[in-house]
């Protein structure tokens, strides 16, 4: 079994691997780079292998990082089913149509304004080419084994966000786990993973390799931004992914607000995405932790925006009131027209509730800086910026570690992707100082053979 990694090698974006095993070619993730220009410019290179020499693709996940480059693999001609679990078909429902028409819709303002260096400025894909790429999905439950070719596949729960899977990869000469993104134990919404139940080889991501999420609950953390700010009626403007991290705010909101540590004041979910992602949990019960009440209840609280002017109405709108919009890193979203409007305003606070990836305005602001480059225009950034550490979803050094080890047995190797270069190499001192395995950094395109011979 050859493994080829195509993605998420020096850097968090971009999921790809590349699996071959005879004749055979599975793609697990098809993410889109983002961030970073020199990622970014990866979108548009040809893939190392034909899309239409592919059997199948599996998906961990429907975050974009993961699923996003789905349309322009089918619209290049991929023709093959794509397997995922049920929750991760109804969030991609969501997500590709809606990354199709953000492309289109930013193309088309460039080429309204002349602001791109490309005449004229074409999208990576259409919502068209999102919907096509729906056609391929093909659900399986946890723990259902299927086979394409000479490989067999299961799902395990990884507890990052709905739907969130490891992949556990049999062949004649050994299992290899894809560890996907690893969620956390105890986490105010989602399932914890399932134990590692052991492999051969392991490929794991290492995000959050390099350091230990705070040991903090996350209603307090956010308290201690909410409180102040309404305080001095202030506008709290809270970036946020559409999946899992909204409906994760939403729920702590909804205890800051339960638990009377702050008067109730209008709270806003603008973004269409996150108020159809949001109605999953009603769907999908087992996947989460909250009961069907909880999430009545915590639905209730807030104000879903799904049209423009519903939007654009918030930037006229005076303090105290709370905006949770996208996109999580700033990269784009609803969430810039809020920020160019009332981010200027000192009373006014920008909440990052999570990683902030290099090359995004999010990553930025945290850094300190005074103004973000917005459509070729620098705004201000006077508000105060603060960053949260609990709410990642990411599992960090120590939970890697603990999930690694629930095995009993260790594995032959390890090998590291998703993770900027400190983080992962990190992590690998640290896997090769407590489990004594050889660990290996992955880097992009790079290829190795998994086999007995390779595993002595």
């Amino acid at each position: 079994m050859e493994v080829t990694f195509i993605g998420a090698a020096g850097t968090v974006t971009g999921s790809k691997t590349l699996i071959t095993e005879g004749s055979t070619r599975i793609l697990i993730d098809s993410g889109l780079f983002q961030g970073v220009k020199l990622y970014r410019l990866r979108n548009r290179m040809p893939l190392p292998v034909s899309p239409d020499s592919l059997d199948a693709v599996i998906l961990t996940h429907a975050h974009i990082d993961h699923c996003g480059y789905l349309p322009k693999l089918v619209r290049d001609g991929f023709k093959g089913p794509v397997h995922c679990t049920a929750p991760t078909r109804d969030l991609c429902g969501i997500l590709l149509p809606d990354s199709g028409h953000i492309q289109e819709e930013d193309a088309k303002y460039l080429n309204k304004k002349g602001l791109s260096r490309h005449k004229p400025a074409v999208p990576l894909y259409t919502e068209k080419d999102g919907k096509a790429a729906l056609k391929h999905l093909e659900p399986h439950p946890f723990d259902e084994e299927w086979k394409v070719g000479p490989l067999s596949f299961r799902f395990k729960q990884a507890g990052h966000i709905l739907g969130a899977a490891t992949v556990m990869v049999g062949s004649q000469d050994g299992t290899l786990c894809v560890s996907g993104d690893l969620g956390r134990p105890d986490m105010p919404l989602m399932v914890e993973p399932d134990p590692f139940e052991g492999a051969d080889w392991v490929l794991l991501e290492s995000t959050y390799g390099d350091r230990l999420h705070a040991d903090i609950d996350p209603v307090k953390e956010l308290a201690a931004v909410v409180v102040p700010t309404l305080g001095r009626g202030g506008i709290l403007m809270i970036p946020s992914f559409a999946v899992g991290r909204a409906q994760a705010i939403l729920y702590c909101i909804h205890r800051i607000f339960k638990e009377n540590m702050t008067p109730r004041v209008p709270m806003y979910i603008d973004s269409p995405m996150a108020t159809d992602v949001t109605e999953l949990y009603y769907k999908y019960p087992d996947f989460h932790r909250l009961e069907q009440n909880e999430v009545e209840n915590v639905c209730r609280q807030a104000t879903f925006v799904n049209s423009v002017d519903e939007s654009k109405r918030l930037n006229r709108r005076k303090g105290p009131f709370i905006i949770i919009a996208s996109s999580g890193m700033m990269t784009g979203g609803r969430i810039m027209h809020h920020v160019k409007a009332h981010g200027g305003d000192p009373g006014n606070t920008i909440c990052l509730a999570g990683y902030q990836a290099p090359g995004t305005r999010g990553a930025d602001i945290a850094a300190g800086a005074k103004s973000v480059k917005v459509h070729r225009e620098y705004i201000p950034i006077n508000a105060e910026v603060v960053q949260l550490d609990s709410f990642s979803a990411h599992a960090d050094q120590g939970e890697i570690l603990q999930w690694l080890g629930t095995a009993g047995k260790k594995p032959e190797r390890v090998f590291l992707n998703h993770g900027e270069p400190a983080s992962s190499d990190a992590l690998r001192r640290r896997i090769q100082e407590t489990m004594d395995c050889r660990v290996r950094v992955v880097e992009y395109r790079d290829s190795v053979t998994l086999s007995p011979a390779e595993r002595g």
